[in-house]
């Protein structure tokens, strides 16, 4: 458990501080035999800091709890 709330803590504190993540996709365009023409579709993933906040706040809960029952 204490292993997850350190991730968890973790998480909340890249998501709070970058706010979002970006991908890229191909996809393909035009198939003749040897020759592949492919599109590259970049895509964001917006998260807002209140998000990482509550993960934050997950995080050191679960820590909170972890140790108090040790």
């Amino acid at each position: 458990m204490k292993v997850i709330a350190i991730v968890l803590i973790l998480v909340g504190v890249l998501a709070m501080g970058y706010q979002g993540f970006g991908y890229v996709t191909r996809e393909k365009v035009i198939d003749l035999g040897p020759v592949e023409v492919t599109k590259e579709h970049k895509k964001t993933v917006f998260l807002p800091p209140v998000v990482g906040g509550l993960i934050l706040i997950g995080g050191i809960a679960l820590l909170l709890v972890n140790s108090r029952k040790v």
